[in-house]
């Protein structure tokens, strides 16, 4: 119960996480699955979760406990490293958990965006899954999505590239996620939306959206109303094949293979009139 969306462009990375984690009849709650890890100046690096909420809070509190273990994200020497942490992290709740979980009839669920900057090294974006591998954001696929990502997609695929501005980039996430609002009650206000922008080293442009936000209000409220007018702005199907029109459905001459349903017969009873 989440939508949790994050991009790679090329001034920088955004992310962006709803917070409801329970949507039942009578019980509705929250917890926060944006976490960051900064050590302003030298590292930013965050994590979004999905999944099963205690398996990811686990994960989070190992990441979060790890300060002084030589291999950790405060020390990784790049987000690689940083994102092996993470990947070895979930493996160790595995190891703990798996066997109890899998006893209760409870699957191992949880899935994991990370990214952020190390240092001089470009930001780089992973999605990290629940064996503890990842894969990494490239140019050509440059954002990820967990939890409910079905309803908010389109907007990104016709809209988001690597040269985009972070401004805009974040628009175009918080609309993917009014999407998903919209469309599926298991995601729920509040927001946290994070724009980092390339070498700051820090974090400088975070805010926590809930249904007082005047911007997301406007959002919810003006992309609704310019889909409406756009779809009533797309012609009719024309369905006379000889009139003549610019965008025609059907067409005079098309041949008979798919000019005509697929029918089911009614097997008439012998003698039946």
């Amino acid at each position: 119960m989440t939508y949790c969306v994050a991009m790679r462009l090329d001034a920088g990375l955004v992310f962006l996480s709803d917070s409801r984690t329970n949507a039942g009849v009578d019980a509705i709650s929250t917890a926060r699955k944006l976490t960051v890890f900064e050590d302003p100046g030298d590292r930013v690096t965050v994590l979004l979760t999905a999944g099963n909420l205690a398996i990811s809070q686990s994960v989070r509190q190992i990441l979060a406990e790890g300060r002084d273990d030589k291999r950790s994200l405060w020390t990784a020497r790049d987000m690689f490293e940083a994102a092996s942490v993470v990947g070895d992290a979930v493996r160790q709740v595995y190891k703990r958990d798996a066997d109890a979980l899998r006893d209760a009839g409870v699957e191992f669920n949880v899935s994991l965006i990370f990214g952020g900057q190390i240092g001089t090294e470009r930001p780089r974006l992973f999605q990290i899954y629940a064996a503890g591998n990842f894969v990494e954001a490239t140019p050509e696929n440059c954002y990820f999505q967990i939890g409910e990502a079905k309803y908010g997609k389109p907007i990104i695929d016709r809209v988001i590239h690597p040269a985009m501005p972070l401004d805009e980039a974040a628009k175009c996430a918080l609309i993917s996620m009014d999407s998903t609002l919209k469309s599926n009650i298991s995601v729920g206000l509040p927001l946290d939306l994070l724009v980092y922008e390339t070498d700051t080293l820090r974090v400088t442009r975070f805010v926590n959206i809930d249904e007082r936000n005047a911007y997301f209000r406007m959002i919810r409220d003006t992309w609704g109303q310019r889909l409406r007018q756009v779809f009533g702005e797309i012609a009719d199907p024309e369905w006379d094949a000889a009139a003549p029109a610019e965008f025609p459905l059907a067409r005079a001459g098309d041949g008979d293979r798919w000019g005509q349903p697929v029918r089911a017969r009614r097997e008439r009873a012998r003698g039946e009139g």
